[in-house]
């Protein structure tokens, strides 16, 4: 990686342009309330100059800490440091709370990376409405047939909504996004791409099309208006309009099933991680419908386990539908039951900066607690002492000799030592059959890695598309305040560690593909699990009959 710019080159650029800016302000003034109101406000705010000094210092921070994706920047054709200053000049002009609120979270964004959040803190700027949420009677979904240009259709409505009222023309799933509040919709992507983290271009359409028809903090509170129009393009061709209310969402009734249907499967039981299915027809089949690794996921898989082997289904093939995935820990431990291979997991490094120490300081407090946890969700099977041990023995010793970045380990020693080589054994119980995971972008982080270790271990058959790739090992959250007078503003950001896929490569904005590429459409919207369903069958019996040959 090329040599970062030093904090003070990035002041002197942008003291310049604070200077010329805020000359600028008394020349050409706004409406008189605004005139009435900004004095006030923009006190609380400090000068241009005092925010370039705060640019400066995230750009330093970022510098020093983030552990950079080289993969991923590529592949977007991102250079981060032009990035995070294009949206310089806006943090320098913000005159109000909510104005410098959202330059900061395109400054953040701008590194891309799903991770990573800007959010109101006590004392902070003051963001009206940023928890709050709406939505319109409309659901929409990307296409992704077209590798060129993906685009929005609608996935789902309120018919019951649809019938009390007068429109023109009542949408209809499949009819394609053309505009949204008169912009076409490329304009109003490309308007709105900054306020989004992400870390793949599927990633980034799997939310714009999931956050289309909701409000909420994640625009700022001018791009809504009282009603949203959509503009739509039917299946003959026919374009037309439909202006619709911001609703509660619990008074919308969505039209479409609530689960995904999947023929010839029976529902058995469902957990916090996972619904279970068995084939009705005679397959040796199970299926998981899985939600994601938190909390309750070992408890979970031991029922799963204890089920299976009661019910003499050990032997039968398992397909994993993690399209509506999300991430948290302890993936190894599901899939030392999925599978009866040994398999080499993720590894994990640490970026050796100034927020090790802290970092330690944190680990060790949780450690004493009786546990690593994020959010909630355990994330070690010992309680976080192999990583504390490390992270003593090896990490603080590599950052007094000036190392860049730790030695690459089991990935937050979860399961194995430093001095692993990274490769776990089944459990015991386990299923024995062949295994097939669908995958789509719209969850990462763990999911990333579980994906990866199937697919980087050849465990199994995976059918969909890769998932949303911003897996790291972790993050280093931290209050900015205004330099001068210390003003507390927001919760700022930073991924401190890469995760590094079983195959040796970065994890982040470079998720594993998947064997039998199957993109979701509008074509297929409908019946995309079945068709999934359709092509594991399909596998299975291939390989069956290799077998018999």
């Amino acid at each position: 990686m090329s040599r970062l710019p030093a904090a003070s080159t990035v002041v002197f650029a942008l003291v310049a342009l604070a200077c010329k800016r805020e000359g600028a302000a008394t020349v050409t003034p706004g409406t008189p309330e605004q005139e009435a109101a900004a004095p006030a406000q923009a006190s609380t705010l400090g000068t241009a100059e005092e925010r370039a000094q705060l640019f400066a210092e995230i750009w330093d921070k970022t510098a020093r800490r983030e552990a950079f994706s080289p993969v991923k920047n590529q592949r977007l054709a991102l250079d981060v440091r032009a990035a995070m200053e294009t949206f310089a000049p806006e943090l320098l002009a913000a005159r109000t709370d909510v104005e410098l609120f959202y330059a900061l979270v395109k400054v953040s964004n701008a590194r891309k990376d799903r991770h990573l959040r800007v959010r109101p803190v006590d004392g902070g700027l003051v963001v009206p409405g940023w928890q709050e949420r709406a939505e319109a009677p409309l659901r929409f979904a990307t296409d992704y047939g077209d590798g060129a240009a993906y685009g929005v259709f609608v996935a789902d409505l309120d018919e019951g909504f649809f019938a009390r009222g007068r429109f023109q023309r009542v949408p209809r799933r499949g009819d394609r996004v053309i505009a949204v509040d008169g912009r076409p919709l490329a304009e109003y992507v490309a308007a709105v791409e900054p306020y989004y983290a992400y870390s793949t271009r599927e990633n980034f359409w799997w939310q714009v099309s999931a956050t289309l028809g909701v409000r909420s903090g994640l625009l700022p509170p001018s791009r809504y208006s009282e009603r949203v129009t959509y503009g739509l393009m039917a299946g003959d061709g026919a374009t037309y309009e439909v202006s619709l209310p911001w609703l509660s969402p619990a008074t919308i009734d969505w039209s479409g099933p609530g689960r995904p249907e999947y023929p010839d499967m029976r529902l058995e039981f469902a957990t916090e991680t996972y619904e279970l299915y068995r084939h009705t027809g005679g397959r040796k089949v199970v299926l998981l419908r899985w939600f994601g690794f938190k909390e309750t996921l070992v408890a979970d898989v031991q029922r799963l386990m204890a089920h299976a082997e009661k019910e003499g289904l050990l032997g039968h093939a398992l397909v994993v539908d993690a399209t509506g995935s999300r991430g948290g820990s302890m993936g190894v431990y599901a899939l030392q039951r999925m599978t009866g291979r040994p398999f080499k997991g993720t590894l994990g490094d640490i970026r050796l900066s100034d927020v090790v120490e802290p970092f330690v300081v944190k680990v060790r407090a949780e450690a004493a607690e009786g546990g690593l946890t994020d959010g909630g969700v355990v994330e070690s099977d010992d309680g976080g002492a192999r990583l504390l041990a490390w992270l003593e023995g090896s990490v603080l010793p590599d950052l007094a000799a000036g190392r860049s970045y730790s030695d690459a380990v089991p990935f937050k020693l979860a399961h194995l030592p430093a001095d692993s080589d990274g490769v776990v054994k089944p459990a015991p119980v386990h299923f024995e059959g062949p295994l097939v995971c669908f995958f789509g972008p719209g969850g990462g982080s763990h999911l990333d890695q579980f994906a990866a270790i199937i697919v980087d271990n050849d465990l199994g058959h995976t059918i969909g598309m890769p998932t949303g790739g911003y897996s790291n090992t972790w993050e280093w959250s931290e209050v900015l305040t205004l330099p001068g007078s210390r003003r507390p503003l927001v919760e700022f950001m930073w991924s401190i560690g890469h995760t590094i896929r079983p195959n040796g490569e970065i994890l982040e904005g470079n998720p594993a593909q998947v064997a039998e590429r199957v993109p979701l459409t509008a074509t297929n919207y409908s019946q995309y699990h079945r068709v999934l369903l359709e092509r594991a069958y399909a596998w299975l019996d291939a390989r069956e009959g290799r077998r018999e040959r």
